[in-house]
């Protein structure tokens, strides 16, 4: 009973930890995005979108499902007793890390220009998917650095180091803005790349430090780990190659949106504002309260493996059931609170009655969104990623075939369309699977 205690104590507080830091983080992005939006505009918002799902994609095969393969790894070494066993997995965590964040940089920067100008279909982009090449070594490593942390239940340091992270890129990015000819597209999303890139960098050597003096002062005796390779790339691996799928998919999606927008009758600058304001200003402010939710979510995961290799089924019960009723409670709270309030919130912060008119029209999906997240934690948690991954797959391949059908005759509202239809698919497709796991696995 007293270790029950005390590790419910360590999730509450970890919890609060990352929630505020995360809200304040959040507060921070949309407070820059909306400074962002005045200085470069819609269409350079766009932009800077189009090349963030490009890179989004090169992160996908630089992280390569690390970081929950981090997580759970050392977490099924800390719920079997075998701490000693945890710096041998965080070695081999970070060597896999390392290859394929290389690799991911280095596929970037030479295919930067086809992918600029054929892909994307603009050349303003090159210079900034170059910059993005060398970040991409940092993401997967601050990822598996951040997956044992999580694992731990040691979230301060970490949570402070992607604060400060969060900063420096707002900083240099602003910086490097001042220095950049206004109205110059492509020099202006190359200065919010290349600040970006810097913080990446600035967090890798951060959390380094912080991963060395963790491990040296709570894991001092180490053991071969003798298994443990196998096991990473049974979780990993499998994670990764439908996190390819999907981010894929996921990208193209999104390159054809623009794409579709002009087939519709707009012109190309006319595309990119209203991709812009979609997801450069709607979608950020939505999912912006998700924060707490996204903590819990992502907490949850060492615990519920934990309990699964105790195979403490009672508890893994209790804690799904109590963790999705407050899910729904919160996000029906907040879509009610977004769509009163949508028309001041766009014109406020974003200056755009446009903003403020898709914040309505997308807030009643806000409960889908939050939820699916929730349920997403759960599955990762009772090693369900695979599942979990292949209902994103089949999401992302769903969204890609409907925007290219839909958005060259409807426009922004087919796009619109596409989003609720998918958002929905998956929320009811995860859990479904998740019922079906608690009633069969855990009766």
């Amino acid at each position: 009973m007293g270790g029950e205690r005390l590790r419910k104590k360590r999730l509450l507080k970890n919890t609060a930890l990352l929630t505020g830091t995360t809200l304040l983080m959040s507060l921070i992005g949309i407070a820059f995005q909306a400074w962002l939006a005045g200085r470069i505009g819609a269409a350079g918002v766009g932009l800077v979108q189009l090349v963030g799902s490009v890179t989004a994609l090169g992160a996908t095969f630089a992280i390569s499902g690390i970081r929950f393969a981090s997580t759970r790894l050392v977490a099924e070494e800390l719920g079997a007793e075998r701490g000693e066993g945890v710096p041998a997995a965080m070695r081999r965590c970070l060597g896999y890390a390392g290859v394929f964040g290389t690799a991911a940089g280095l596929i970037l920067w030479f295919c930067a220009l086809p992918i600029g100008e054929g892909w994307i279909g603009d050349g303003r982009t090159v210079l900034s998917l170059r910059l993005s090449a060398f970040s991409m070594p940092c993401i997967s490593l601050c990822a598996a650095i951040s997956g044992y942390f999580t694992a731990c239940g040691r979230l301060l340091r970490p949570t402070l180091i992607h604060l400060a992270e969060q900063l420096i890129g707002i900083l240099l990015s602003a910086w490097f803005l001042y220095r950049a000819p206004r109205g110059n597209v492509e020099a202006c999303c190359a200065a919010v790349v290349c600040g970006r890139m810097l913080a990446d960098l600035a967090s890798l050597l951060m959390l380094a430090l912080a991963c060395r003096e963790d491990l040296q002062r709570h894991f001092p005796l180490r053991s071969a780990g003798r298994g443990q390779t196998e096991r990473l790339l049974k979780i990993a691996l499998p994670l990764a190659s439908s996190a390819y799928a999907r981010s894929g998919l996921g990208t193209a999606q999104h390159l054809l949106v623009p794409r579709g927008l002009r087939a519709s009758g707009q012109s190309a600058d006319q595309a990119l504002a209203g991709y812009g304001v979609v997801h450069g200003m709607a979608l950020p402010l939505l999912l912006f309260p998700s924060c707490l939710l996204a903590s819990a979510a992502e907490l949850i995961v060492p615990e519920l493996t934990q309990e699964q290799v105790r195979r403490q089924g009672p508890r893994i019960r209790r804690a799904v059931r109590v963790f999705l009723r407050f899910s729904l409670l919160f996000s029906g709270a907040i879509a009610a609170v977004l769509f009163v309030f949508s028309r001041p919130l766009g014109l406020r912060i974003f200056h755009s009655p446009e903003a403020g008119r898709y914040i309505r029209l997308l807030a009643p999906l806000v409960p889908v969104m939050y939820m699916d997240m929730s349920v997403d934690g759960c599955l990762k948690g009772l090693g369900q990623q695979v599942w979990s991954m292949g209902i994103n797959v089949l999401d992302s391949l769903c969204g890609l075939v409907l925007v290219w059908l839909l958005l060259p005759r409807w426009g922004l509202h087919g796009y619109l369309f596409v989003i609720v239809a998918t958002e929905t698919l998956n929320f009811l497709l995860s859990a479904g699977r998740l019922v079906h796991i608690l009633k069969n696995e855990y009766p």
